[in-house]
């Protein structure tokens, strides 16, 4: 684990900035028609409304923030230039990169660039396994260790029970992969009743695979009609996904995703550490090794967010705290 440099953080702190009015512009910046709010559950949020060939729509663009109301008056002045803003935002990457920062690798960040694009987070979908681990990087101003951070897998992780603050958000998971053109195909579950929550490609290690929380037994896939799409229930997710964060993903093409808390995510590895069987000890092992390395990064520089995070933990019960100290006593991590 090496500290990215001082100037190397700058450039990410600016691509974050850019992406956040990218994000939020690119989607009206072709369209005529007016800023318009709502509230929900007294909060105010801002919208984009305007007429297209299929009739009238509202665009939702954020909440009633400095940041939004900054947009919104570039919008206004008529600085959303889409295209220009892209190419910035690809040189801003770029110079991030050749400061050290490890990208995700090219089609895996097609496909989570293209979920970005089809409102799949603004929906609720969550970035978790070692994806989510390497984006922490970046964001915790770090480059780990290839031996951390290497996956073949996008893990999305959708509930039914997420808290979502602007409603009627939806994002159609199967379009989205069938739209990238890469040969994507449904992993047929273990009964062919049962839907597909995974997806893969022929000749290829690269998987989709979509996640849910779930109860103690649980197994028969959940549909998620806010991603129009199945995902298989794990147990212990839910404390993962909730209250997840706005982070990079560094690629040549750059977007802004979720992930979960960095400090419920080492936390997390340590509980699932413990569910691994005898097969799995491969990953087991990458699970301690992830958890250590993000609590030794978090009690230097973060140490109220691992403590708000156990203590989060700890109200969920007995089992859950006994899974983290086995764990911990096991890969000799301190908390």
């Amino acid at each position: 684990m090496e500290r990215i440099g001082g100037e190397t953080l700058v450039l990410l702190a600016d691509l974050r900035e850019r992406l956040e009015a990218f994000e939020a512009l690119r989607s009206i910046a072709t369209l005529r028609g007016d800023f318009t709010t709502k509230v929900v559950k007294n909060t105010v949020y801002n919208y984009f409304q305007a007429t297209t060939p299929g009739g009238r729509v509202q665009i939702y663009i954020g909440p009633d923030n400095d940041e939004t109301l900054r947009l919104i008056e570039e919008k206004k002045a008529g600085k959303d230039d889409v295209h220009i803003d892209l190419a910035m935002i690809q040189r801003l990457a770029a110079q991030v990169i050749a400061g050290g920062v490890v990208p995700v690798m090219p089609d895996m960040a097609r496909v989570i660039g293209r979920f970005a694009d089809s409102g799949v987070f603004h929906a609720g979908g969550v970035i978790v396994g070692t994806v989510a681990f390497q984006i922490y990087g970046a964001m915790l101003g770090v480059r780990w260790g290839g031996d951390a951070r290497q996956t073949q897998d996008v893990d999305v992780a959708g509930s039914n029970h997420v808290a979502i603050a602007v409603p009627d958000i939806k994002a159609d998971v199967p379009a989205v992969i069938k739209s990238l053109g890469m040969g994507f195909f449904p992993v047929p579950g273990f009964s062919r009743k049962e839907p597909s929550t995974s997806y893969a490609i022929r000749g290829k290690t690269l998987r989709v695979d979509l996640l849910t929380p779930g109860s103690r037994g649980a197994s028969t896939p959940v549909f998620i009609r806010r991603l129009n799409a199945a995902a298989t229930p794990l147990r212990y997710l839910d404390y993962l996904i909730e209250d997840a964060v706005h982070a990079v993903m560094v690629a040549g093409t750059p977007c802004l995703v979720n992930v979960p808390q960095p400090a419920r995510y080492a936390l997390h590895k340590l509980i699932v550490s413990q569910e691994r069987d005898v097969t799995a000890t491969d990953k087991k092992a990458k699970d301690l090794r992830q958890a250590g390395l993000l609590i030794e990064l978090l009690k230097n520089d973060r140490p109220g967010d691992l403590a708000l995070a156990l203590e989060t933990l700890t109200k969920r019960g007995k089992v859950w705290t006994s899974k983290v100290e086995v764990a911990c006593k096991e890969a000799g991590i301190s908390l």
